[in-house]
């Protein structure tokens, strides 16, 4: 997992609510043995309408989906994450996300930014007015500036969660911050336990 900061980038404005995972990336796609090319598949029965907001070329290139109320409802795949990622996105902002989904984001490195409704229709409004506003998501001072639609608003994170995105920290890179202890445990570990 990459260490984040500060996340500067352009949104793409996901007017949806209660978006479930299976919107997100099609069950299909989960028989994938791999864990790349999931981008193909996000949100695949939307994409076939060519005025899906991800089809507009004005937001190409976007690193933050701002989404509606509910984003991640449904099933614990871990593969909507990736997809988003793989997609190019570094955040998702909405008003709410489901509680799964939020914590397999923290798990993998993609930021969950839960902002008020209010704020989120000011964001959606800066952006589709001009696609190249710039969003910036504060990991140190969780905080969420949009200059262009007035909007500078904190965000709720759990410690755990924050420390583990500034100094990207995946559950592997958390235990092995405790590898001395690992290593001195093991050692007074009786032989007749084996190894």
């Amino acid at each position: 997992m990459k260490s984040v900061r500060v996340l500067t980038g352009r949104g793409i404005p996901l007017r949806r609510s209660d978006v479930d995972t299976d919107q997100i990336i099609p069950a299909e796609w989960l028989k994938r043995v791999e864990r790349t090319g999931f981008e193909a598949g996000l949100f695949a029965t939307w994409r076939d309408d060519r005025d899906f907001v991800l089809n507009d070329q004005r937001y190409a290139g976007a690193s933050i989906l701002v989404a509606g109320p509910s984003f991640g409802v449904g099933s614990s795949r871990e593969h909507a994450v990736w997809a988003i990622q793989q997609y190019g996105f570094d955040a998702v902002i909405a008003p709410s996300f489901s509680d799964i989904f939020r914590n397999n984001c923290t798990k993998n490195g993609l930021v969950p930014v839960a902002l008020g409704l209010d704020s989120v229709e000011k964001v959606w409004a800066a952006i589709e007015a001009d696609p190249s506003t710039s969003i910036v998501v504060d990991m140190e001072h969780l905080v969420v500036e949009v200059p262009a639609a007035g909007v500078k608003e904190s965000f709720p994170m759990e410690p755990q969660n924050q420390h583990r995105f500034l100094n990207g920290l995946d559950d592997i890179g958390i235990t092995m911050q405790h590898a001395s202890e690992i290593d001195a445990f093991e050692k007074k570990r009786p032989a007749w336990l084996g190894a």
